[in-house]
């Protein structure tokens, strides 16, 4: 059984010819080829060449035509934050960075075969910053509860040679690798309720997202990739819990404010039995006090509005 890895490639920056110092010799060449032609029939037209020496002039026309088609073929162009990866009867000689008009040898291969025979210019790649925006995936997080979640990621390329041959295609590697790793992320967090002082997906925004770039940075530096920044575009519980989960947040929500009331309701009745004490408004026994705290207990945390009942007579009547 053959376990061979593939081996990891590595970019080489090359300087090649300027365009524009090579571009006189290539016109020079177009002119010289018809000007040598022309002049050797006319040389054997008036018997000046042998028909020998005839034959030799037309030849070198057209062998120095002929070569300076394949030297017009070393042109090409390349804009701010391109790479041309250059390869010369598939063995891989360099990239090449600086923006401008360059020259380099006719044989390096710029175009590659695609899907159909199309020839597709895949040698050549883009360094800037790129933008994927993922679909929305269905996932389960830590609790097991199905949720629909979708990142966004800032990528590009950074080693031309690793993102041209140790992978196929390294945009549709890009595109894999973040489902893979958003699907592994979501599965490692809990939605919105964890344990005391746990990261979720819902308020952990920061150490989510950090997470989620660490494990991309990992899986797309084999292509020679580095991402920039990656964040969660959309996070919600998945239809079929999404009335279960509202109901459990809205009676959460409630048990909350409850809390906060009650609380609250406590410490008003507190002070209100230690203003009257500490003034001496009224003297209370301990039936009298209950009965004033159940009675505030209920103004304070009743939700519909109390009427209270006026006592005309004694306190103790």
């Amino acid at each position: 059984m053959n376990d061979k890895k593939n081996s990891v490639n590595r970019e080489q920056e090359i300087q090649v010819l300027n365009g524009w110092t090579v571009l006189p010799v290539v016109v020079l060449g177009f002119l010289a080829s018809p000007a040598l032609l022309v002049l050797s029939i006319i040389a054997g037209n008036q018997q000046e060449l042998s028909g020998v020496g005839l034959g030799m002039g037309i030849a070198a026309a057209v062998l120095l035509l002929f070569g300076t088609t394949i030297l017009a073929f070393g042109f090409f162009t390349l804009q701010p934050n391109e790479g041309q990866v250059l390869i010369l009867f598939g063995a891989y000689r360099g990239t090449v960075r600086q923006s401008g008009f360059h020259w380099g040898n006719p044989f390096y291969s710029k175009y590659a075969s695609a899907a159909g025979g199309k020839m597709v210019r895949k040698y050549r790649l883009s360094l800037r910053s790129r933008t994927f925006n993922g679909d929305r995936l269905k996932v389960n997080d830590k609790r097991g509860n199905p949720i629909e979640i979708a990142s966004v990621i800032i990528w590009r390329v950074q080693d031309t040679a690793q993102a041209t041959f140790d992978v196929d295609d390294y945009e549709k590697y890009v595109a894999t690798q973040t489902e893979s790793a958003l699907r592994h992320m979501a599965s490692c967090f809990a939605y919105d309720h964890g344990e005391d002082h746990e990261v979720t997906l819902l308020n952990g925004v920061t150490e989510v997202s950090q997470a989620l770039k660490g494990e991309l940075q990992e899986r797309l530096a084999k292509a020679g990739l580095v991402v920039e920044e990656a964040r969660l575009t959309h996070l919600a519980y998945a239809p079929e819990i999404a009335q279960a989960m509202l109901r459990r947040q809205q009676a959460e929500a409630v048990i909350a404010a409850r809390q906060k009331i009650v609380q609250g309701a406590v410490s008003m009745v507190d002070m209100a039995l230690r203003e009257l004490a500490l003034k001496q408004v009224v003297q209370l026994d301990d039936d009298r006090r209950a009965a004033m705290v159940s009675n505030l207990m209920v103004v304070l945390c009743g939700e519909s509005e109390v009427h209270p009942v006026v006592n005309t007579g004694t306190l103790y009547a």
